[in-house]
């Protein structure tokens, strides 16, 4: 107890200090998730996860320190062998811990949204699909009991953002009609190579070919295609597969896809609308992870040669 009757105020004092100072129960430092509700609920959940050894103590602790402030109902993390005193300033001061949801480039809208069927302390209806590379690829850092739609609508408005703002600055003389057609590309250049130093170069190339009224021929957009929007085969791609009558397919369609592949960086975003002075029409794997890049077909050709036995797609 806080206040003991019958004896001296110096006594009271003393005592009531070593009440709030002394070390508490909790082993380690913990994130407890403190309910909405009264004194004596916070109490119960606070006791209930090893913070405070005593209800009493602590309800006696937060009225008498009750000029300090309110207490605040949140996810917090309480030190560990946090006094009462630590308790409180906790309820009081600390900031909601944070958590985080990442949306790795290149991730087509259905594997996005498999990503936010596992991520933690996210409440509310499961997370809608969103539309496909609608969403900004990026860390997104949220407090326990945010919905995925919050979330979801929050990554839409970063893409929005992102899009506008690259296709304003854009380089001139791009053969892209809308920024809508800038994220299509953009999202093709995602999945063709990972390699920063590349993007401008492979979009040089993706850019080139429309100029000239070439197909694209992107093995991702056929990928997307077979897959049913899935992202990825179970198999090498096919000649049935290359064949195949779809709009997405840039082997048989001319120009761009209807809509993106997946959800582009903002990396790819910029390669595309601030692409490599070049003149290449082609590239290829070259077995490191990297490709080599060619204007001719005759060039290509021999490049194609040099690395045929890898499985590597061409272009």
């Amino acid at each position: 107890m806080l206040l003991v009757l019958g004896t001296s105020g110096t006594a009271v004092s003393m005592y009531a200090q070593h009440v709030l100072y002394r070390p508490g129960p909790l082993p380690e430092a913990r994130a407890i998730v403190v309910p909405h509700g009264g004194l004596g609920q916070v109490a119960d959940a606070l006791r209930a996860n090893g913070v405070i050894a005593r209800r009493t103590d602590f309800v006696i602790a937060a009225w008498v320190t009750r000029h300090e402030g309110s207490l605040h109902a949140a996810e917090l993390l309480f030190p560990a062998h946090a006094s009462l005193r630590e308790v409180l300033s906790t309820l009081r001061a600390a900031k909601p811990v944070q958590h985080s949801l990442t949306i790795p480039e290149g991730l087509t809208a259905r594997q996005i949204v498999a990503i936010f069927a596992h991520a933690e302390a996210l409440a509310g209806p499961a997370a809608e699909t969103p539309p496909e590379g609608g969403v900004l690829p990026q860390t997104y850092h949220y407090e326990y009991g945010t919905s995925p739609a919050a979330i979801l609508a929050r990554a839409r408005a970063a893409m929005d953002r992102a899009v506008a703002q690259e296709w304003d600055a854009r380089a001139p003389d791009l053969p892209l009609a809308s920024a809508r057609e800038a994220l299509i590309l953009a999202s093709i250049v995602e999945r063709e190579t990972a390699l920063p130093d590349e993007r401008p170069h492979v979009a040089a190339v993706f850019l080139n070919r429309l100029k000239h009224g070439m197909r694209l021929q992107s093995d991702p957009t056929v990928v997307f295609a077979v897959s049913g929007g899935a992202g990825t085969l179970d198999h090498p791609l096919s000649r049935a597969d290359l064949d195949r009558d779809d709009p997405f397919n840039t082997y048989r369609a001319h120009g761009l896809p209807p809509g993106p592949i997946c959800a582009p960086g903002l990396a790819s975003l910029h390669a595309v609308l601030h692409p490599a002075s070049s003149e290449d029409l082609y590239f290829v794997a070259d077995g490191t992870g990297k490709h080599v890049f060619a204007r001719t077909l005759e060039d290509h050709a021999r490049n194609v040669a040099r690395w045929r036995t890898l499985p590597a797609p061409t272009h």
